[in-house]
């Protein structure tokens, strides 16, 4: 369960926001990678096997947050494009095709960061691949993926009954869960939440479609920011109205407590992050990282961390 808010209409940057919302921790690294690294579709060695797995050679640097020390889940390149993989129950990416080189879903995020520059060449590049099922600490990893660049192109990338579904475009600029992308515009449209007013019943469930509807409510609220400072605090009050709080039984109903909140300046190429058992803002600015070696990474769960941490990335071995 996340939430995902693409901010692309105001004069001051791109700036994207998401929640990750999962029912354990997902043991995540803020890990700068650089480019030139080696990867195949089927890393860690013997996580899965195919006979024909994608294999590559990143041309872009990379800043994520990665997911159980398996894949990518968050992030940004150095060329200016963004992507957010997200829980999607209906995920079905169709039986496998051994024509196309596979890439298991962990690292399709990463393969697109890697390769693109754009929403446009990202989109590309999936014609020519097949997503693998993967899952992971018991979990299936259903994934849907939220794609955004510098220039404010944005793309949904869904997999329904084997079939790639793709919303194009500076519309789509939310998602959230279930149901598929298709049926959450549906929804939307019988009640204009991008038109707010004071009358206008507000849904305040932690459910899907609520959040979908909350975030299309107050993203038309945002005033225009007069800094950047401004416009990351704008972002990140809706990824905390739409996150799932601590303490109800939300595993009842599918639901899970929000574990981070992610905020991606991807004009000035800044990255932020709030973990939601620290009272603390950390934050990175890509164009310091030091990534003209092996992969650096910085624990969000260091109880020291706050403020600037660019500085605090140090040498760190993935299987990926």
């Amino acid at each position: 369960m996340c939430t995902r808010v693409l901010w692309n209409t105001n004069d001051v940057a791109v700036f994207t926001g998401r929640t990750m919302d999962w029912p354990e921790s997902t043991q995540p690294l803020i890990v700068g990678f650089p480019r030139g690294r080696e990867r195949d579709g089927i890393s860690p060695a013997g996580f899965i096997s195919d006979s024909n797995p994608l294999r590559w050679t990143s041309r872009h640097a990379s800043l994520v947050t990665t997911i159980y020390g398996l894949g990518t889940v968050d992030g940004f390149n150095e060329a200016g494009l963004a992507g957010h993989g997200l829980y999607l129950q209906e995920t079905d990416f169709g039986p496998r095709d051994p024509a196309k080189p596979g890439v298991h879903a962990g690292l399709w995020l990463q393969y697109l960061l890697d390769q693109a520059a754009t929403v446009a060449e990202a989109l590309q590049l999936m014609d020519e691949i097949q997503v693998l099922k993967i899952s992971a600490h018991g979990h299936d990893a259903n994934l849907h993926l939220a794609l955004e660049d510098i220039g404010g192109d944005s793309a949904i990338i869904e997999f329904a009954q084997g079939r790639l579904v793709v919303h194009h475009g500076r519309q789509y600029t939310l998602m959230t869960n279930d149901p598929t992308y298709d049926e959450q515009l549906k929804l939307l449209s019988q009640q204009d939440f991008s038109q707010p007013s004071s009358e206008m019943p507000l849904p305040g469930n932690v459910n899907p479609v609520a959040r979908f509807q909350r975030a299309a409510y107050y993203s038309a609220l945002l005033p225009a920011p007069g800094s950047q400072r401004e416009a990351i605090a704008g972002v990140m009050a809706i990824m905390r109205n739409v996150s799932v709080p601590f303490g109800a039984p939300y595993h009842d109903f599918g639901v899970y407590n929000t574990e981070y909140r992610t905020v991606t300046d991807l004009t000035n190429r800044m990255y932020f992050f709030e973990l939601t058992t620290s009272p603390n803002v950390i934050w990175v600015e890509m164009d310091r990282l030091k990534l003209d070696g092996g992969p650096i990474a910085v624990n969000p769960y260091d109880d020291s961390l706050v403020g600037d941490i660019t500085d605090r990335f140090a040498p760190h071995d993935l299987p990926f």
